[in-house]
């Protein structure tokens, strides 16, 4: 089936980097549906496995519950370039892209959209709009220019002070960034939307299963260091959290409290990006042996303190990591006995094949890459907005943010596994860091 979407959508991604659809329309394919009788999820099977795809698709005008039926009926309406019978308006989407600062994402998430869009089968225009800096005055200038080119939802891949820029700004657009999440930025903008992982709460879940003496690689940028120290506090301390209390004298708050929790100890290892020997960190280190290990470095650096906490015979006993290590180099970069003990907690838990097959004909990554993903969640809520279509993630929106569930898995031999927590974990508030770019 890979093949064959291939084949017959090589003309048009063969020119589809540039985003600029040809004014003459490519023909539409109309299924009419001369069935007097209705067609249960048991008939629309007969007719798939009749191969009678047009009688199938006859029935099937609208999203289907069965998700495998509902991913054959996407594939031939891509294919087949089939109309709706429904949505007959043209899109407008626009990306705000500050290509300086975000690098690759300036490209990638733009793939992300563009690819989310020819799935749907609907007239569309992608329009980027690309600032050299994250400047009030940029940004602004960028906003006014998109609101007179007739453009109402903004995909932004900014980082924190972008958005904190753009959220100083009124605007009436509706801006979603898919590399913010909500708590590292105040804001109740009702026309801004958040679709960053949250950091904290995956953290806070890994947190459940670790041991005494914890010790946390990091590397030394701003968001390594904030994370390590969440994480050293998390674990040393328990918190209360600000409540009401009443009694013969009336109601009152009582503030917050922080109680250190007793036997655990926490050692902080602070690894420059040029540091590839640990030597000095880990070699007949005791205090250390039979620790459990928290790695908040990007995956080459991972690999490198995973291979020396073996060479060195630490003992670990787990080694625990945020998104950023769920990637599959993990698998090729490390030895199994170096990863056997290592447990990572991912959010990337919604998966649809045909986004994943259309992006990865454009080189592009939304099965781990979690910026491309959240791209292509934002998208879809947006697509939802202006058409009244049903989501193909259902994700969760609470105050202008997405909240993800959050699985723990464990790098296996080949591929990555459930892990099965210690602890249950318990639901949390959400609450998170500005996301790695």
């Amino acid at each position: 089936m890979k093949k064959t979407i291939l084949f017959l959508l090589f003309p048009i991604f063969l020119f589809g980097q540039s985003f600029l659809i040809s004014n003459i329309p490519l023909p539409k394919t109309y299924v009419q549906n001369l069935d007097p009788y209705p067609c249960d999820e048991t008939c629309l099977q007969e007719y798939i496995d009749k191969e009678m795809i047009f009688s199938f698709l006859a029935h099937a005008d609208k999203k289907l519950q069965n998700d495998v039926q509902d991913e054959i009926r996407s594939i031939n309406v891509c294919i087949l370039n089939i109309g709706s019978p429904i949505i007959n308006v043209k899109l407008k989407i626009a990306m705000l892209l500050p290509y300086k600062k975000i690098g690759k994402y300036a490209s990638s998430t733009t793939n992300a959209t563009f690819a989310y869009l020819i799935t749907k089968n609907q007239p569309f225009e992608l329009r980027s709009y690309k600032i050299e800096n994250e400047t009030i005055e940029d940004i602004q200038k960028a906003l006014a220019q998109m609101y007179e080119d007739g453009f109402t939802h903004i995909i932004a891949p900014m980082t924190l002070a972008g958005a904190e820029q753009t959220a100083a700004i009124q605007t009436p657009l509706k801006i979603f960034f898919p590399t913010i999440n909500k708590e590292d930025l105040q804001t109740d903008a009702p026309n801004l939307y958040f679709g960053g992982i949250d950091y904290k709460a995956q953290s806070d879940l890994l947190l459940k299963e670790a041991s005494s003496p914890l010790v946390i690689f990091h590397d030394k940028s701003p968001i390594g260091e904030k994370l390590a120290e969440y994480e050293e506090d998390a674990f040393l301390y328990k918190t209360t959290p600000e409540m009401n209390v009443t009694n013969e004298f009336g109601t009152f708050t009582q503030a917050q409290t922080k109680e250190k929790i007793e036997d655990r100890e926490t050692i902080k290892f602070a690894i420059s990006r040029k540091t590839t020997n640990l030597e000095h960190y880990l070699k007949e280190n005791e205090d250390i042996n039979g620790s459990s290990c928290f790695i908040n470095t990007p995956i080459v650096k991972t690999s490198m303190i995973m291979s020396q906490l073996t060479l060195y015979d630490t003992n670990a006993t787990n080694i625990l990591s945020t998104q950023i290590n769920y990637d599959p180099l993990i698998l090729s970069m490390t030895q199994y006995k170096d990863r056997e003990k290592m447990v990572i907690a991912n959010s990337i838990t919604e998966n649809n094949n045909v986004l994943i097959e259309t992006n990865a004909i454009l080189n592009n990554d939304i099965n781990y890459d979690w910026i491309n993903y959240t791209t292509t969640v934002g998208i879809d809520f947006f697509f939802h907005q202006m058409t009244n279509a049903d989501r193909e993630y259902n994700i969760e929106l609470v105050e202008n943010q997405m909240l993800y569930p959050i699985h723990l898995l464990k790098p296996s031999v080949s591929r990555f596994i459930t892990y099965t927590p210690i602890v249950e974990p318990q639901s949390e508030e959400p609450s998170s860091f500005e996301g790695f770019l």
